[in-house]
């Protein structure tokens, strides 16, 4: 589906996580496989870039995950991974000495439900028109929703993972917090964000 003409829903429009210490970027992108591949998506990598700059190095890679619902519904996020000025150094973390990466971290993510309703007949224009201007005006169909929940949850469930993840990085900076708080957090402000930002592109 994701190679045919699609409308598409933005459901989270650039929500990004920063961070700036140590950490290990093979544990970054291994939380971040396991985590789509607990929410059932398929991994596709879009773009991998890695620059050697006086202040250190410079690595980005866009990921554009899936997973299809149904012949007319895919879910898709993006996830756009900076890191940058970094550089490598020994640090003793959990009473274990590693060898870690030390720089700029930043990751972002849009979230979208693509439908490809070509060949469905409740989709000619007229029919299509009404229905989602009911659903926006009128009345909320629950099952028009139910996508744009679910890759707002999914993407929440990420975001999580690597929130907690770096954050362990610095035990120094007190308790570290709990994975269920730090989602249950993301998805209140992503719920509020989808609310805010839900808009259709042809």
């Amino acid at each position: 589906m994701l190679d045919t003409h699609t409308q598409k829903l933005l459901v989270i429009n650039n929500r990004e996580l920063k961070y700036k210490g140590i950490f290990r970027a093979d544990e970054l992108f291994s939380i971040i496989n396991r985590a789509l591949e607990t929410k059932g998506y398929e991994k596709r990598e879009k773009k991998s870039e890695e620059l050697v700059t006086t202040g250190g190095k410079k690595v980005h890679v866009e990921l554009r995950p899936f997973k299809e619902k149904n012949d007319y519904t895919t879910l898709m996020i993006k996830i756009k991974i900076t890191l940058d000025n970094i550089t490598e150094k020994v640090e003793v973390i959990h009473d274990s000495k590693r060898k870690y990466q030390n720089g700029d971290v930043l990751v972002a993510f849009d979230a979208w439900v693509l439908t490809d309703w070509e060949h469905r007949w409740v989709q000619k224009p007229w029919a299509y028109f009404l229905k989602a201007s009911f659903h926006k005006f009128v009345y909320r169909l629950p099952h028009w929703d139910q996508p744009s929940e679910e890759v707002g949850g999914d993407t929440a469930y990420v975001y999580a993972q690597i929130k907690a993840l770096l954050s362990s990085y610095k035990p120094e900076a007190g308790k570290e917090p709990k994975e269920k708080d730090i989602l249950k957090q993301v998805e209140a402000d992503i719920q509020k964000e989808m609310q805010e930002n839900e808009q259709w592109e042809e």
